[in-house]
């Protein structure tokens, strides 16, 4: 192996937005995840609702500006 190249792999903290916090191996470090294994519908076998409206309200923002263009674009044709 080449020295010098490799990133540095550490001890991680990962924290979900349930609060459940437990430690890993990564080269970042700190984690930030919106669901883990304490919250998942697949593990905790409970239904719950997960929000997802945040996910699409950011694309909808982050292509708003695009689909604008692509519009303005086809009427100076």
């Amino acid at each position: 192996m080449k020295t010098g190249i490799h990133p540095i792999f550490m001890k991680t903290t990962v924290r979900c937005a349930c609060g459940n916090e437990f430690v890993t191996g990564s080269t970042k470090e700190k984690i930030r995840v919106e669901i883990c294994s304490k919250c998942h519908p697949f593990f905790t076998g409970k239904q719950k609702l997960v929000d997802t409206a945040g996910r699409v309200e950011r694309f909808r923002r982050k292509y708003a500006g695009l689909v604008k263009d692509q519009a303005s674009a086809e009427q100076a044709e």
